[in-house]
C-alpha cells in the first residue's frame, strides 16, 4: 500500500474536476445509462484510484460521490461500490502503465461505431484525427464482459505503447498522465470518429491525408496542449455557475 501522504485539498480539487468532467461527457452523449466509467490516481499515491460508483447517472455525479478504491478493489472512501468492470478494467490499465494516471472509458456512439464494423480504424482523414496519428491500438477481438483480472489483464496488454484503445463491438479507452488531457482527447476522440463516420455515410470514398501532413501536423498539435487545461476550466466554471451542487 502507498506510504505517501495525500494532499486533502488536491484530492478535493481532483475530484470536482472528475465530476465535472462526468457530468459533462452526459452533456455530450458519451455515457450510456449509468455505465461507463472515468477513474483518475489519488493525487500523492501510487495505488489508489477514484472511481465513479455503481449506480449513479453521469448528470447526477457530485465531487462526494466519487469513491476511492484500492488495486485490490477494497473500497477506501465513499458510501458506494465500484462496477466490477469498471475495476477490473481500470485497475490493471493504472497497474500496468504507470503513465496512465487517467483513464477514461466509454461506449460512445460514433466510436464505438468504429468498433462495430470489420476492420474499423480511426481514418487521417480529418483534422481533428491527426492529433492521434500513432497513438491508437486497436483490440479486434471481443471476449465478453470483464469481470475478472485476467480480462482486465487481456485489455491493458492489447494497448501496448500507444495511449487509446479502441475495444471491438465494445467502445474505446482513453489513457493520460492527466484528466485534462484524457478528457480533451475523449471530446476530440469522438468529434473525429463522427466525422468519419458522417463522411462514410455518403458512400464516397474518404480523402485521406498524405503520411507527411499527418505526421507535420501531430506535431504541431502535440506541441501545445495548453488547449486541453482551457477546456477542462471553462467546463468547470460553466458547471460551477449552471449547478454548483456538482461540486459538493
Amino acid at each position: 500500500m502507498s506510504t505517501d501522504q495525500p494532499d486533502a485539498d488536491a484530492i478535493r480539487a481532483a475530484k470536482i474536476d472528475l465530476a465535472a468532467t462526468l457530468r459533462w461527457a452526459d452533456r455530450l452523449g458519451l455515457g450510456e445509462g449509468i455505465c461507463n466509467h472515468f477513474s483518475l490516481l489519488v493525487p500523492g499515491t501510487t495505488d489508489q484510484f477514484l472511481l465513479n460508483p455503481q449506480g449513479l447517472h453521469w448528470s447526477e455525479m457530485r465531487a462526494s460521490d466519487l469513491i476511492i478504491v484500492d488495486p485490490a478493489g477494497n473500497l477506501i472512501e465513499g458510501t458506494r461500490e465500484a462496477e466490477p468492470s469498471a475495476f477490473f478494467i481500470h485497475s490493471r490499465i493504472h497497474l500496468s502503465r504507470p503513465s496512465a494516471k487517467c483513464v477514461l472509458h466509454v461506449h460512445a456512439p460514433y466510436t464505438t461505431a468504429l468498433c462495430c464494423i470489420e476492420g474499423g480504424r480511426l481514418e487521417w482523414c480529418s483534422q481533428n484525427s491527426l492529433r492521434f496519428h500513432g497513438r491508437i491500438a486497436y483490440d479486434d477481438e471481443y471476449n465478453g464482459l470483464a469481470l475478472d483480472a485476467s480480462e482486465g489483464d487481456r485489455i491493458s496488454s492489447k494497448i501496448v505503447d500507444a495511449d487509446i484503445l479502441f475495444l471491438a463491438a465494445h467502445g474505446v479507452v482513453v489513457t493520460a498522465e492527466n484528466l485534462a488531457l484524457a478528457f480533451d482527447d475523449l471530446y476530440y476522440l469522438e468529434r473525429a470518429a463522427m466525422n468519419q463516420v458522417i463522411a462514410m455515410s455518403t458512400g464516397r470514398p474518404l480523402k485521406v491525408i498524405s503520411d507527411k501532413i499527418c505526421r507535420a501536423s501531430h506535431v504541431q498539435i502535440a506541441a501545445d496542449r495548453e488547449q486541453s487545461y482551457s477546456h477542462l476550466a471553462a467546463i468547470r466554471r460553466i458547471l460551477l455557475r449552471e449547478v454548483p451542487e456538482f461540486a459538493e
